[in-house]
């Protein structure tokens, strides 16, 4: 049984260390307390990757690497009469079944885990709890397993019976609370199970952490979330309410098991090898190292070159020419306020290129919380993989996994009914990795890099606007003008370039505002 919790001692990603790529250990203490000092001491990120590599190669048999990544041309291969295409990485790769769970762990994320009976969704979650150095037993108890009749107090916690009968008024009811509302790992089983009450209840915990009962407030300490359902529809016995849906992070796919490792669960019955009971000491995270862990992602940098992608990519959606006619208001979201039918507003959106226009292949845009948590989750990919700066691929990578459930496929839209792109109706982490990729061809076509008169025009105000002068802020006044006039004489308005106009206009109304000071000054 020892074999089951060896973890190697090479490093599992090895890199030149004059590269300045991997983290020092200077950089991941940062001023806080070193731990495991000595020569024998590792850097977090190398201890969440023996985590990675134990839990894949030993607790959960995923022998996936769909999150690829290459140094170099990987080769390919061609299967079947759809000639679907498999590529050998040429650098490490990971199974995202394992690997995202882990970063959310790190990141402090919510994950929502989508998959039939029997595929590991609940047992990867428990790992993740013992990973952050919980007892097994403690872990389990505090599962809390979605079923119709779960009350709110069965959620949260119920009011003491004697304070019930003396209390005068309801602050002074004690509330029993559930232990799980104080743990660093919370796991809800089978979630779309839950009566919708109970989920209003849930969702306050999940999104402010905390919880009331009778007036009372229990304060949740931060830390990760794990629920899991059978489907990704949002099917189950309650329909999953849309503002729950909306504050989970990440979306995983439980993988099917590869029946060419039968023998490995024959080995685990002769062995009555359970995985959650032989963890090594070595994997397991204090407290204070996932605080470290979460505080060190936060510190990885994303360039200028990559958060402008970033953001390319996240202004194409919520742009909605038919809902206004008004720059402002032509947006999706005020299309759906209206309760207008979408899809014969969607009609109306004649003439674009179909591959051009991406906000054309879904229904809505991107929330502020979105965006976050995509900027998050490459950091903490970045982090994982020993990296001090986020990578282009890292994004690509993430980001299906982000959006699965926030950004839905418009499937009437005539990029769907393209030659070989039936898969994008049925694969959603196909369609949205697709998605980035065109709008990076896009923003490359565009030049954007070097040539972005947006960039110019907010590098000058960042400067400040003291001392400027009223012949000054005219210029620039004009300068934004003539730009806007420019853009007037496209012949399609495209969601990129609606943000583009805005701010714009808000630049302009900032000298404006500016230059009436001064004239008020003299």
């Amino acid at each position: 049984m020892g074999f089951f919790k060896k973890v190697p001692e090479s490093p599992t990603n090895p890199q030149d260390v004059n590269t300045n790529k991997k983290f020092q250990i200077e950089d991941l203490y940062s001023g806080e307390s070193h731990q495991n000092e000595g020569s024998d001491s590792i850097t977090l990120d190398e201890k969440l990757r023996q985590a990675y590599f134990w839990i894949t190669n030993t607790a959960i048999i995923s022998p996936y690497y769909d999150i690829e990544f290459n140094d170099g041309d990987p080769k390919k291969f061609l299967f079947g009469d759809s000639k679907v295409p498999v590529y050998l990485p040429t650098d490490q790769s990971y199974s995202s079944f394992v690997l995202m769970p882990l970063l959310n762990l790190a990141a402090r994320g919510k994950c929502l885990i989508v998959g039939g009976p029997g595929r590991g969704k609940t047992a990867t979650s428990v790992l993740m709890g013992l990973l952050a150095g919980y007892d097994k037993k403690d872990v389990m108890r505090a599962i809390q397993h979605g079923q119709p009749q779960m009350t709110i107090s069965d959620l949260l916690g119920h009011p003491l019976p004697s304070d019930m009968v003396k209390a005068e008024k309801t602050s002074d009811i004690r509330i029993a609370w559930r232990k799980w509302l104080g743990m660093r790992v919370k796991i809800i089983d089978e979630y779309n199970r839950i009566p919708t009450r109970t989920q209003s209840a849930l969702l306050t915990v999940l999104a402010d952490n905390y919880a009331e009962i009778f007036d009372q407030i229990y304060e949740c300490p931060e830390g990760a979330w794990y629920l899991t359902a059978n489907d990704d529809a949002g099917g189950g016995t309650y329909q999953v309410i849309e503002a729950l849906k909306d504050r989970i992070d990440i979306v995983i796919r439980a993988m099917h098991f590869n029946t060419r490792f039968v023998d490995d669960l024959l080995q685990r019955i002769e062995l009555n090898f359970k995985p959650e009971a032989i963890i090594p000491e070595e994997i397991i995270f204090t407290e204070e190292e996932l605080n470290t862990v979460n505080k060190q992602i936060r510190g990885v940098k994303i360039d200028p070159e990559l958060r402008k992608r970033i953001e390319f990519f996240c202004r194409q959606f919520e742009f909605f020419e038919p809902a206004s006619n008004r720059l402002e208001y032509m947006t999706k979201d005020t299309a759906k306020l209206s309760g207008m039918d979408m899809r014969s507003l969607f009609k109306k959106e004649t003439g674009k290129d179909p591959i051009k226009d991406l906000g054309s292949q879904a229904k809505n845009g991107l929330s502020v919380r979105k965006i976050m948590t995509l900027l998050m989750f490459s950091k903490a990919l970045a982090y994982f993989r020993g990296n001090k700066k986020v990578e282009l691929e890292d994004i690509r990578q993430v980001l299906p996994f982000v959006l699965h459930d926030s950004l839905t496929p418009h499937l009437e839209s005539p990029f769907f009914d393209q030659a070989g792109h039936e898969v994008y109706r049925v694969d959603r982490i196909v369609w949205l990795r697709n998605l980035f990729d065109l709008s990076c061809d896009e923003y490359v076509s565009q030049d954007l890099d070097r040539n972005d008169p947006v960039d110019r025009f907010e590098e000058e105000f960042k400067k400040g606007l003291e001392n400027i002068s009223s012949k000054e802020i005219d210029s620039r006044l004009l300068n934004i003008e003539k730009q806007l006039q420019k853009w007037s004489e496209e012949k399609k308005l495209y969601g990129y370039r609606a943000d583009d106009i805005l701010k714009l206009k808000y630049l302009h109304q900032r000298y404006t505002n500016y230059k009436r000071w001064l004239q008020w000054k003299k």
